[in-house]
């Protein structure tokens, strides 16, 4: 008996020091080689991880938001309107009602879908966007997609100009400057972090 005590003992020893030695290695190896991402990924504006509602901007003079650049419309627009409880694709907050990050999963041939898809056309028109892409008027799936395409952000760029006074081409060249290209060159396809641009564009103002 006292040898199964024995060994008991030993193994609990060994566990505890494995389950430690484990968790520190980790975090000193990602502190070492991720810090950015082991920390949150987190700026001073916020998380570069998690898409952020940018038409609640303050633009002193023009409408709001429309100063800077904005991501997929998860809680903008008709979502973050009075007529909807828990937004687009249930952001984890919507006029003050609790959602979820997941998808509405509404389809092709839903009303609902094609009525908030016409109102987010409406509301990038009255920004001053005539031709809004089909990402600036449909959710994403996972509800806070923080980035967008290219495209998304050129046309966007009338807007953006003219609440803040930034030429077109300046703007132009700081999307190109933000861009990112596919993952491993293949996956996906060339993206833009919305919170680092318009940490460029604090910059440039």
């Amino acid at each position: 008996m006292l040898d199964h005590l024995r060994r008991s003992a030993i193994l609990a020893v060994i566990a505890v020091i494995f389950t430690f030695a484990v968790a520190y290695v980790g975090t000193g190896v990602s502190q070492l080689l991720f810090k950015h991402q082991a920390d949150g990924s987190i700026t001073a504006n916020g998380s570069t991880l998690i898409g952020q509602n940018w038409a609640a901007a303050k633009c002193p003079g023009n409408a709001a938001g429309s100063c800077v650049f904005h991501g997929r419309p998860d809680d903008t627009g008709p979502y973050a309107s009075s007529k909807t409880q828990s937004g687009g694709d249930n952001p984890l907050e919507a006029n003050g009602v609790s959602g979820e990050s997941a998808a509405t999963n509404y389809g092709p041939r839903s009303k609902l879908l094609l009525n908030a898809t016409m109102e987010l056309v409406a509301y990038w028109k009255a920004l001053g966007i005539d031709d809004p892409t089909p990402d600036l008027v449909t959710t994403s799936g996972s509800g806070y997609d923080p980035d967008i395409t290219p495209q998304d952000a050129t046309v966007q760029i009338p807007m953006v100009s003219n609440a803040t006074g930034v030429s077109p081409s300046a703007l132009a060249a700081l999307i190109k400057k933000e861009t990112h290209g596919a993952e491993l060159g293949f996956l996906g396809s060339d993206y833009i972090n919305v919170l680092q641009l318009n940490e460029g564009l604090a910059k440039l103002r």
